[in-house]
């Protein structure tokens, strides 16, 4: 029996049970993908995060992967987080700046001194659509366009206000038909500049509590909204989170916190 430290972290919050849960497993090596794709599925969290170091490499520290219960993913933002928390908190870093190479090109995360963690993520295009009918069947009340996110397979959806947000109770049912395409649902907000919130149950996540990737969209779309490049978010699931957003030209800076769970071993045969 071989084993692997696991950590649990809880990104996007500063106290624990708060923001959204991932697992973080620094390896030395790459796990065969049904391997890592099992563990995502025995560790039942919105997203496990693997790492390999990438010694020698001039443009990323580590190579990092994330898998949901069901499906590998491009683009993580909470497991990316926890992933530097980990780093930064266990593994010794002395740097104040991780890098990673992902499947959705390079990503950063960078200690800022007031204990957030930044991350230096793309700038997500979206293109208008008509409105799937699945997800106007799920979502009654949604309005006839929405935005395509191509580069992350998601659709959002802009609702009156954060009040509809908050109250929006998709059919899961119906939105799994979309497959490993997720739903966004925002609105402007009262005590933030917008809200939101995010389900997948097609990917193994019914509802995600706070879901960084997805700010990739929404920072670049409430920037040219409100006229804004520096934007405070939060998401409304039961869980909820907190999210600083500015806007880089082509990048996007998401910053959030951290409270870290557990950690312990896996054996794997």
């Amino acid at each position: 029996m071989n084993t692997t430290p696991i950590y649990q972290v809880d990104a996007f919050t500063n106290h624990l049970f708060g923001g959204n849960p991932a697992a973080v497993m620094p390896l030395e090596s790459w796990l065969p993908d049904a391997q890592m794709q099992a563990i995502a599925l025995e560790n039942n969290l919105s997203e496990t995060a693997f790492l390999v170091p990438l010694t020698g490499a001039s443009q990323a520290d580590f190579h990092i992967r994330w898998f949901t219960p069901a499906v590998e993913v491009p683009l993580c933002g909470h497991a990316t987080l926890a992933s530097a928390w980990v780093i930064f908190n266990r593994l010794n870093w002395q740097s104040e700046t991780v890098r990673f190479h992902s499947g959705s090109g390079p990503l950063a995360v960078t200690r800022c001194p007031d204990g957030w963690l930044e991350l230096d993520f793309p700038n997500l295009s979206t293109e208008t659509v008509p409105t799937p009918a699945l997800i106007s069947e799920a979502l009654p009340g949604a309005p006839p366009e929405a935005l395509y996110v191509p580069n992350d397979t998601n659709y959002m959806v802009v609702l009156e206000n954060d009040d509809a947000v908050r109250m929006a109770t998709p059919d899961l049912r119906k939105l799994a038909a979309l497959g490993n395409q997720g739903l966004i649902v925002t609105a402007r907000g009262i005590n933030c500049d917008f809200v939101s919130r995010y389900f997948a149950p097609g990917a193994g996540i019914d509802e995600d509590p706070v879901t960084g990737s997805i700010h990739s969209v929404l920072a670049p779309y409430w920037a040219e909204q409100l006229g804004k490049t520096q934007l405070r978010a939060r998401q409304l699931s039961a869980r909820g989170g907190e999210l600083r957003c500015e806007l880089r030209g082509n990048r996007v800076a998401i910053s959030g916190q951290a409270a870290f769970y557990m950690e312990g071993s896996v054996q794997l045969p």
